[in-house]
């Protein structure tokens, strides 16, 4: 991938990092860690605890989702440092660039991930 195409795309990498490392400081309301955060809203809640459990869960399922959209962003910035950005992982092509727009994190060629999809028995929405 030429240089100013791979900035371009580390430049959006770092933005969408600083949107998910605020969501995160938000959803534990500041610089608290999960557990801290947990208890804080045990003791705000009702006494309603199927309630305060779902949602404690719920909050729980979304850090999880969101720590590993950064493991998979900071795997994107060190691709664009060594220079294999916008290669495929598993077969070495380029990767689209319409794709890497959609999906900046993509390690992996319509194909290669659409095959690792099948085999998983994940199924993403078309044209994903």
């Amino acid at each position: 991938m030429n240089t100013p195409l791979s900035d371009t795309f580390a430049h959006q990498l770092r933005e969408m990092r600083g949107t998910v490392l605020a969501q995160l400081r938000a959803q534990r309301g500041g610089k608290i860690g999960r557990a801290e955060a947990a208890a804080n809203a045990r003791e705000t809640e009702s006494d309603d605890w199927a309630q305060a459990d779902a949602e404690r869960d719920l909050a729980i399922a979304l850090e999880e989702r969101e720590s590993a959209e950064l493991v998979a962003i900071d795997d994107a910035l060190k691709r664009v440092t060594d220079g294999s950005y916008g290669l495929c992982v598993d077969c070495g092509s380029d990767i689209a660039t319409a794709r890497l727009h959609a999906a900046p994190t993509a390690m992996r060629c319509f194909d290669c991930q659409g095959k690792v999809e099948r085999a998983s028995g994940v199924v993403k929405p078309a044209g994903y």
